[in-house]
């Protein structure tokens, strides 16, 4: 049995932030059913990575909405809309991202829904919060990672600002979502009472932020200053960083010069020996390494430096992670299926529960797919 099952969810939301957090509750076991408009859907359903598409929806929407139910409802139409609410009398997590004040004029936002049904976890992403001139501002990642500052903390210091490469806000906020939302379920249990639990894609991005943004608040307002070569954080020394080899790259983490310098066969790097120099001259120090590390081969490197346990690791690409026996034994991937002859391979659940991976075989829906099997299961009515 999983942690989670027997409670049902309505999820709402759109895109990744939300859907990524009712995804987590549905690997953990609870019902998820997808709200979505009739003939539209989920926009993340043509929201394409790339020029790939699996039965007229996007691989984005397929990852992100596996293992879910969709139940089409126009919340414009009178009938469908007390449809809805008769659901979320039932539900125990509500999740939505609407931009602030469209559940409010649908009426059902938190304050309106909650006398139907008390025990309900209200759960909402917004983009900049409820309050503040940014509050009706587009959330969306990219922009949320220009206003985070996030953008001065990547490349090298003679670059222009660059967004991580990875929709990082919405999958904070969407990791926070869940952490809000179990969080209400332990209290519901003690008090019998929901409540509700809000984020922002700019309070988790910022969140994400803490070690260096924490640095900022105490050091007179610095700027980060990112390395001129190599750089991977702007706050770490040398050798923080990846590294070019004679037939491929090297992460080098955090250690001693000195002794990097022994291992590798290095003399240069010997005169290092004060380790407040590893700051201070990193860009020296990264630029001996690069000089020295691409005479070699990786695994001729990797065989001086893993017996000594000083922090480094190949890096690989997607093939050759796969086919490394270190990503099998974690049995990472899952194969999915809709209506038995749509097939993808995607991740699994990271979480592991009593020794368990957590896997299911369910695709994503068709808009609309469970409709006409949901009205008979809550509303004991055959569609007209």
């Amino acid at each position: 049995m999983r942690p989670l099952e027997g409670l049902l969810v309505l999820d709402f939301s759109q895109f990744l932030a939300g859907p990524s957090a009712a995804l987590r509750l549905a690997d953990l076991g609870a019902r998820v059913i997808k709200i979505e408009r009739p003939g539209v859907g989920d926009l993340s359903r043509r929201l394409y990575n790339n020029e790939l598409e699996l039965d007229g929806d996007s691989t984005l929407f397929h990852s992100i909405n596996r293992n879910k139910e969709s139940f089409a409802a126009n919340l414009k139409d009178p009938d469908d809309l007390e449809k809805v609410r008769e659901l979320i009398a039932r539900a125990d997590v509500l999740i939505q991202n609407f931009r602030p004040g469209v559940m409010e004029r649908l009426g059902l936002d938190y304050e309106s829904v909650a006398p139907l049904n008390p025990r309900l976890v209200y759960a909402q992403v917004t983009g900049y919060g409820q309050v503040g001139p940014w509050r009706n501002k587009p959330g969306q990642d990219l922009l949320v990672q220009a206003i985070s500052g996030l953008v001065w903390l990547n490349g090298n210091d003679d670059d222009p600002p660059m967004p991580f490469g990875l929709s990082v806000a919405d999958m904070f906020a969407g990791a926070h979502l869940v952490q809000g939302i179990l969080a209400l379920l332990v209290r519901r249990g003690v008090t019998g009472e929901g409540g509700l639990v809000e984020v922002s894609l700019l309070e988790s991005i910022l969140d994400f932020q803490f070690e260096v943004f924490t640095t900022h608040l105490n050091d007179g307002g610095q700027l980060p200053r990112r390395s001129k070569v190599n750089n991977a954080n702007a706050y770490l020394a040398a050798p923080y960083g990846i590294y070019a080899t004679a037939d491929g790259y090297l992460a080098l983490a955090m250690g001693s010069v000195v002794e990097l310098g022994r291992l590798l066969d290095c003399p240069a790097l010997l005169a290092y020996e004060n380790p407040r120099s590893w700051f201070t001259q990193r860009d020296e120090i990264k630029q001996i390494l690069v000089d020295h590390l691409a005479q070699k081969p990786t695994r001729y490197w990797l065989d001086r430096l893993e017996p000594a346990d000083y922090w480094c690791a190949e890096v690989f690409t997607w093939p050759q992670l796969i086919a490394h026996e270190g990503f099998q034994a974690i049995d990472m991937i899952q194969t999915i299926t809709r209506n038995s002859h749509i097939r993808m391979e995607t991740t699994r659940c990271p979480i592991r529960v009593d020794g368990q991976v957590l896997k299911s075989a369910k695709g994503a829906p068709r808009i609309g797919e469970q409709t006409e099997q949901l009205i008979r299961e809550f509303f004991a009515t055959e569609p007209s």
